[in-house]
């Protein structure tokens, strides 16, 4: 595991719609490292991946985001994805008329030029799917259709991670994914989350349960609530909410 830091949060404040959800989370990331994060229904888990990842809706009060020694919160959106930043959302949107080979392809030479590499020819760009489908047991037929149109909730899910091994990322926020996923399609994907750990890259795992921890070891647990980090342990304090939930934590904070 690497010393080196991908992501420094320090004081970080952020509100929606003037109501303000994070109150001053502090967290520090690694490479090699991964986070999973926890915490009641509210307590500021998704909004915390919302305003990493650039969403405009939210409005950062104060604090600040240091990803790879550069400013995150100055850039936009699109500039923290091509830095190697990656959300896979909860609710992966449908995007009809646009094909996924053309889709990732568009994806991956944009962070291929932002990067200084030269574009992937079309027999490039074809061979890295095979690899990348073959290491998340993706489906041919899914791939050869629109963005995630008529996929079941766990096609949707495993086709997030399917962009994740093709964009490969410094850091991966994985936002709830194990949200409505039967047993056979959380262990497909946790499979594929684990295969592109390497030394060099990190994870933020976002869930409300345990489970998915059993197949996605973290080094790190984290307690959001009130919009901070009130706890912070090892696999042990997952194994503990899921036993005595998050009131003995929130009222002893």
């Amino acid at each position: 595991m690497s010393n080196d830091i991908l992501l420094k949060i320090k004081d970080l404040h952020a509100a929606i719609e003037g109501k303000e959800i994070l109150q001053g989370v502090n967290l520090t990331i690694r490479a090699g490292e991964t986070h999973a994060i926890m915490g009641p229904n509210g307590a500021g888990k998704s909004t915390l991946s919302a305003v990493l990842t650039g969403n405009p809706a939210y409005t950062v009060t104060g604090g600040s985001v240091i990803f790879r020694g550069k400013d995150l919160l100055s850039m936009p959106a699109e500039v923290r994805a091509r830095e190697g930043l990656f959300l896979s959302f909860q609710y992966p949107v449908e995007i009809p008329g646009v094909s996924m080979t053309n889709f990732m392809r568009a994806a991956v030479n944009a962070k291929r030029e932002h990067e200084g590499k030269p574009a992937l020819s079309a027999g490039e760009f074809l061979k890295l799917m095979r690899e990348k489908k073959a290491l998340v047991e993706m489906d041919d037929r899914l791939t050869s259709r629109a963005v995630n149109e008529g996929f079941s909730g766990g096609e949707k899910k495993r086709n997030e991670i399917f962009q994740m091994a093709m964009l490969d990322p410094l850091l991966s926020i994985l936002d709830e994914t194990d949200s409505g996923l039967d047993i056979d399609a959380l262990r497909i994907v946790a499979n594929g989350v684990n295969r592109l750990h390497t030394p060099d890259n990190a994870s933020i795992v976002i869930t409300h349960y345990q489970r998915l921890l059993d197949y996605i070891v973290p080094d790190f647990v984290h307690v959001l609530a009130g919009g901070k980090i009130i706890r912070t342990g090892d696999k042990q304090l997952a194994l503990e909410l899921e036993q005595r939930g998050y009131d003995w934590l929130i009222h002893n904070a």
